[in-house]
């Protein structure tokens, strides 16, 4: 696919999803975000360094914000200006105090891409985990601006390694250094040609999950709601999942449930009410003084990472769609036994939790009671478990010092 092609593709992107705004909420946010922009306009003064991060989604954002963070304590003056591609992300962190500004990426074209780069002046751009924009990648490499990807993870299945995937090729060369999550990504790209400038830094979600355990403060309801009960924290949840858990529920009340719904619209918000008969909202424990459920629904964004700390058990969702389950890493920090769905072979930190012991697939609502069954009966394997899981996050951590280092030792942030 030439660049023209590229280009009709793009206007056939945005056209799809200004038809799907319609009637879809994210769609509608992700058009409205893109129609104004703050006024940015950074210092060229060669004394002022500014980084630009870009991100798809919220998930990409917490692996690059331990790097950005630890920049920062190493120069203090350096500006951050973070971007986001999905309402997902962009909705949740538009009032992040560690950046100077917020804001989506415009649609990708070549005018868009010297806009942006006009207006930012990066002195180093680094693109999280995967997003290929073509005019934003070559403006960069015409510019001279190092950029990085982070936290970088290549598959088989990726156009890059297929016959068709020539265009996506080119864009490869475009960045500076490669910081990649595994092996097996360094591999695919040498198999490529791209081999003289990939390090293996491993993930630095492992950081981040590190960071926000150690930083962990209780949530005064939810300590009040859990008592001294058994606890399970159900995080990221989708349909599939929930129907796995209502049958356990029903059959457990006295073992107390903290549901996280991934989606959490009214309407998806109400259906797992109804699903989870006499369940309460979150924000239904801020107006009452008791509450008697046994199942609480989070109606927030913001606060699943913390609430795992919470469980004795802990389930992450996504398992049981195609996507795959979601961040088993915010669940394992806090030494907690981690369930999962079966589809999770796209995620290597839930293929090596599994290994490790200290995660475990279920493929049915039977399955699901059975593994429950089992570690309720033997605390001393309930213990264990959770252990693994703690370890295996602690034992792969270091990503972020490894890319701050080399960042440092190029010197891309001095003049």
């Amino acid at each position: 696919m030439g660049t023209f092609l590229y280009t009709i593709f793009i206007s056939l992107y945005v056209a799809g999803i200004k038809l799907f705004s319609c009637w879809n909420a994210k769609a509608d946010l992700w058009i409205k975000g893109r129609k104004t922009y703050p006024a940015v306009t950074f210092s060229k003064e060669l004394d002022t360094k500014t980084i630009w991060m870009h991100c798809a989604s919220l998930g990409e954002f917490e692996q690059g914000r331990p790097v950005i963070e630890h920049l920062k304590k190493l120069y203090p003056a350096v500006k951050i200006v973070l971007t986001f591609f999905s309402p997902s992300g962009y909705e949740v962190q538009k009032n992040y105090t560690g950046a100077d500004a917020v804001f989506y990426l415009p649609i990708d074209s070549k005018a868009n891409a010297d806009k942006m780069i006009s207006a930012i002046n990066p002195s180093l751009v680094l693109w999280v985990k995967y997003e290929y924009w073509f005019y934003y990648l070559q403006a960069f490499k015409q510019q001279n601006i190092p950029v990085l990807l982070v936290s970088g993870i290549f598959r088989n299945s990726q156009p890059f390694f297929k016959w068709y995937g020539a265009s996506w090729k080119r864009m490869l060369p475009f960045f500076t250094h490669f910081f990649v999550q595994d092996k097996a990504s360094e591999i695919l790209l040498a198999g490529i040609g791209i081999d003289e400038n990939i390090t293996v830094s491993g993930d630095t979600r492992f950081d981040r999950v590190i960071e926000i355990a150690e930083q962990f403060e209780h949530i005064p309801l939810i300590q009040e709601f859990c008592g001294d009960s058994k606890i399970i924290v159900a995080g990221s949840t989708w349909e599939d999942d929930e129907a796995e858990l209502i049958h356990y529920v029903k059959a457990n009340p006295a073992i107390k449930f903290i549901i996280a719904p991934h989606e959490i619209e009214a309407e998806n918000l109400k259906d797992v009410k109804k699903e989870f008969v006499g369940s309460v909202f979150y924000s239904e424990l801020l107006t009452t003084t008791q509450s008697t459920a046994n199942v609480l629904i989070i109606d927030n964004v913001g606060m699943l990472s913390r609430l795992y700390c919470y469980a004795d058990i802990t389930y992450v969702g996504g398992g049981f769609g195609d996507d795959g389950v979601h961040n088993v890493l915010e669940a394992a920090v806090y030494g907690k036994p981690v369930l999962y769905g079966p589809e999770f072979e796209k995620f290597v930190e839930a293929i090596e939790l599994t290994k490790c012991g200290g995660g475990i697939s279920i493929n049915s609502a039977l399955d699901l009671e059975e593994v429950l069954s089992r570690l309720w009966d033997d605390e001393t394997l309930l213990q264990i478990t959770g252990e693994a899981a703690k370890n295996y996050v602690h034992n792969n951590a270091g990503a972020s010092k490894k890319i701050t280092a080399f960042i440092q030792e190029k010197r891309l942030l001095i003049s």
